[in-house]
């Protein structure tokens, strides 16, 4: 069925960030596809954001994009709605807490390297040529507060957000006269199943329910998006933190959570 709307595609979109953005975008008149790895989890996805407007046309993908072939996979399944995506998110990301050198695993932290790093850079490879073609767009790049501030015992994890941020600001210089921008998602600690995925349910921040809340999170980051903002740090306290980390010497701004 032929329709005006424009459409926004969110990988991780079954839960966390990534379900809150979906709603944010529905509920300002966007068509979806949410990408995971679980289709359980996409249907209880869908089951939740069609409240936000029951209008929106919701388009699913079941991919795993902590595999080199689903980047791939996913761009290929949205093609076959003949459908443009106006607005890719970039969102699916894990992380591993522990000690580097003894006690997490190798297996793990490649993996993880794949979906934050390699998955980001192949889909935002796949849909730019399109996007540039037509000379619209925008990209949204889930990051993190350790894009900027090092965190030991998540040593890869930051490593890699500190990767895609960079990656986000260059891709938007080369992009500033094609009509397309690109919004990096810095985003604190979120009350997520992230830290139970990365095994950091136990960690004393966590436990102590320092975390910020994911709805909060996505409206502003959808907002800097709208805005064509190049960044935004979220929450408001977690933005003061990092402004601070700036001016005090490398070694001393590297954070450890325990």
């Amino acid at each position: 069925m032929p329709t005006t709307k424009p459409l926004a595609l969110i990988t991780g979109g079954s839960g966390g960030i990534g379900l809150e953005l979906a709603k944010v975008f529905a509920s300002e008149g966007y068509d979806l596809v949410i990408a995971a790895d679980s289709a359980a989890k996409l249907k209880e996805a869908v089951r939740q954001i069609e409240p936000s407007n029951g209008k929106a046309r919701i388009e699913t993908v079941v991919v795993d994009l902590a595999q080199p072939a689903g980047p791939q996979k996913l761009y290929d399944s949205v093609k076959e709605l003949g459908r443009n995506v106006d607005v890719l998110v970039n969102n699916a990301g894990r992380g591993v807490w522990g000690d580097f050198a003894r006690e997490t695993d190798l297996k793990d932290e490649l993996a993880i390297i794949q979906l934050n790093v390699a998955s980001v850079i192949a889909l935002t490879k796949l849909f730019v040529g399109d996007m540039v073609r037509r000379g619209s767009g925008k990209i949204l790049i889930t990051a993190s507060e350790a894009s900027l501030v090092p965190i030991a015992l998540m040593s890869v994890y930051a490593a890699t957000k500190a990767f895609v941020y960079s990656f986000a600001l260059s891709l938007r210089e080369e992009l500033k006269d094609t009509g397309i921008t690109v919004t990096a998602l810095l985003p604190g600690a979120t009350q997520t199943d992230f830290f139970i995925r990365a095994d950091m349910d136990e960690a004393k921040f966590v436990q102590e329910g320092k975390l910020a809340d994911p709805a909060r999170v996505a409206r502003d980051g959808y907002e800097a998006l709208m805005k064509g903002d190049d960044h935004i740090v979220t929450p408001f306290k977690d933005r003061v933190k990092v402004s601070v980390a700036k001016f005090v010497p490398d070694a001393w701004s590297v954070q450890r959570l325990e």
